[in-house]
């Protein structure tokens, strides 16, 4: 069984537990919404859940990027060039204590209310999954493989080149799988705090308005979006490191 075929069952079987819960407790629909109620607010909605979802899914897809990007090129020169972990680790751990919610207002200040807010918001997110998981799979590197190249007076930059970093690539696969479960969540909450536009902003005026049905469509929309990005970045992963 495939794991969309499994994913789809997890689905199904989430949706009727909903279904019983609403019906057990008699539960009003501004408390929690019947799966039929968010699917007709689904479809009422489709084209302003469709024209909000260009802004998020935008600064998703540039903020895993370019936090793929970031987080590898702070990893190879954690290893590279030993002095710069020592001061880059406590800079990764501290992209983790301080809460996103805490900075997030101060880069709309300081970025404003457009894109690239969300975008930095989304990259300090994935910057530790990222780093950390890449970091670790260039430390781990095989020894024998490591001596073999010595003996055979391999250059540092060759071993670090064909050596190191095909070997690391699977660990780093394991942290952009991670980052690209949180892409979409850094994005919205970027555009929790401040935005005009996106599907963020559309759950929060929809809050303020009680429509609750429209926030679990979106809650809906946001859901499979982010599973068809993690299907679609774990099939490009496999294809591209095939070891």
């Amino acid at each position: 069984m495939s794991i969309i075929s499994r994913s789809l069952i997890v689905f199904t079987g989430f949706i009727i537990f909903w279904q019983i819960i609403v019906s057990v407790f008699q539960l009003p629909d501004y408390i929690l919404p019947t799966p039929w109620a968010v699917l007709i607010a689904l479809k009422t909605n489709a084209h302003l859940i469709l024209q909000q979802s260009i802004p998020t899914l935008t600064e998703t897809i540039i903020g895993l990027i370019l936090g793929i990007l970031i987080g590898s090129l702070a990893a190879l020169s954690m290893v590279f060039v030993r002095s710069i972990s020592f001061w880059m680790l406590p800079l990764l751990i501290i992209s983790q204590a301080i809460p996103t919610f805490a900075i997030a207002p101060l880069l709309v200040i300081w970025f404003g209310y457009g894109l690239a807010s969300k975008i930095i918001t989304t990259i300090i997110m994935l910057f530790f999954p990222i780093t950390s998981a890449f970091f670790d799979g260039l430390r781990q590197t095989d020894q024998h493989l490591l001596d073999l190249a010595k003996t055979m007076n391999a250059k540092k930059w060759r071993i670090f080149m064909f050596i190191r970093i095909p070997a690391a690539l699977p660990h780093l696969a394991s942290g952009i799988r991670v980052a690209t479960v949180i892409a979409p969540i850094g994005a919205i909450v970027g555009e929790w705090v401040g935005a005009s536009r996106g599907l963020g902003f559309l759950m929060l005026n929809a809050n303020a308005r009680m429509q609750i049905d429209l926030m679990f469509a979106v809650l809906v929309t946001i859901i499979i979006f982010s599973l068809i990005l993690f299907f679609l970045v774990d099939k490009l992963l496999k294809w591209l490191i095939t070891w």
